[in-house]
């Protein structure tokens, strides 16, 4: 074990050519970052996650409630056995859907029962229309209905957005507040000069932990929380954010560190304000936030990030200090979120274009959408209603839009 942290803590990896990890020891005139005060970040995660729990509950549940946010999830398709197969029903009682129970309890594999049950392709559709004497579009419409009686309720939407709103905006503006200070914000040589030995400042210090503990959380709370069809994506993107925090933490590259964290929050305040607006129906503000929303993201992301941030990692500390292997991992992973800033600008001007076509905003597809539940509603055509008895009816129902 010793030898492999010996390995791990290659002062050649990690550090400038002739600077060692006893020249960045603490002393009663500075103080440096070590790599031991990032542990702190673990028990304040889960801390942060507990107080997630509470503030949803009593804080941003009775907002919801304030703002008439229905509780209440998607329509589910009740379902009972019979004698010879599986009926379900939708809650109006006007569809009825027969199963052979072979479909649903032989052997097969958990990935194939899902495939079929979820998403069955259109052999299997054709064959159930015939086999119920229904048109293929009513059956369509009871596995969409099926899938999607798994979305969170707009409440618990709702209740996180306002979370990660709060978050952002009270660090974004503690970020503000202390980097307008510094003069690194506005010469960003600043944070190479006398590079490693710069002292870590008490706000630094704070604004890291708070900031690790709180991506912490949200690498692994993703897992519980609402189920978004760029979910690998975000996966990746909290991978890289904590692995970029570790490093520039260990090599003192807070600095730069600092201003990556603070231009990453600004349009993230704005985009949990316009979900939030979007599930209270308010929409010409969500029209509005999201719109300065997409405009301060693509200039940000695209624009001031390569030209402020990469430039001064990339070219003024190649000047300034010089590479070595620990600088190309840390502008490696800051490449890597641009390629993201490159993908989710793309998602949001294909948001943007759908919006002024249709006169609104009424989906994110940058992360606001379930992957496997958020589908829109079909109206279905004239179908057969078969009661126990086998007799049946026409009838014609509307479908409800299930845009987010």
């Amino acid at each position: 074990m010793a030898g492999i942290l010996a390995w791990f803590w290659n002062e050649r990896f990690w550090l400038p050519h002739n600077v060692t990890w006893a020249d960045l020891k603490n002393t009663d005139e500075a103080t440096f970052p070590q790599a031991e005060d990032l542990y702190l970040a673990c028990p304040l995660a889960f801390c942060i996650f507990m107080i997630r729990l509470v503030f949803e509950r009593f804080i941003a549940r009775p907002c919801a409630m304030g703002l008439k946010i229905q509780t209440n999830g998607p329509q589910k398709a009740t379902q009972r056995y019979t004698g010879e197969g599986f009926h379900c029903y939708n809650q109006g009682g006007a569809c009825v859907l027969f199963i052979i129970l072979y479909v649903l309890s032989n052997d097969m594999c958990a990935t194939m029962k899902t495939k079929i049950c979820r998403h069955p392709d259109e052999k299997r559709l054709e064959g159930l229309s015939k086999q119920l004497d229904w048109d293929v579009r009513t059956i369509q419409r009871w596995f969409r209905q099926r899938r999607n009686q798994e979305k969170p309720s707009t409440l618990a939407r709702f209740c996180e957005s306002m979370w990660r709103f709060t978050f952002y905006l009270y660090i974004f503006t503690y970020g503000v507040r202390f980097l307008k200070k510094t003069t690194w914000l506005w010469n960003t040589k600043e944070c190479w000069y006398n590079y490693p030995y710069q002292p870590l400042t008490v706000d630094i210090h704070y604004y890291y932990i708070l900031e690790l503990s709180f991506y912490l959380s949200l690498f692994f709370s993703q897992f519980t929380d609402i189920r978004r069809k760029d979910f690998l994506i975000m996966f990746l993107h909290h991978v890289a954010t904590i692995s970029l925090i570790t490093f520039s933490y260990v090599n003192n590259m807070a600095r730069v560190g600092a201003l990556v964290m603070c231009l990453h929050d600004a349009a993230d305040v704005l985009i949990e304000a316009a979900k939030m607006a979007n599930y209270a129906k308010c929409q010409i503000l969500c029209n509005l936030l999201f719109a300065m929303f997409a405009i301060i993201f693509i200039s940000s992301r695209l624009a001031v990030y390569p030209v402020w941030i990469l430039n001064t990692t990339l070219f003024e500390s190649w000047e300034i200090v010089g590479p070595y292997p620990s600088w190309w991992v840390f502008n490696l992973l800051l490449i890597s979120l641009q390629l993201l800033h490159s993908f989710w600008s793309y998602l949001i001007v294909k948001t943007a274009c759908r919006a002024i076509s249709k006169g609104k905003v009424s989906k994110d597809d940058r992360s606001d959408i379930e992957s496997s539940s958020d589908e829109e509603e079909t109206p279905p055509a004239n179908h057969k209603q078969h009661s126990s008895s086998g007799t049946a009816n026409g009838t014609q129902q509307k479908s409800r839009d299930t845009a987010t």
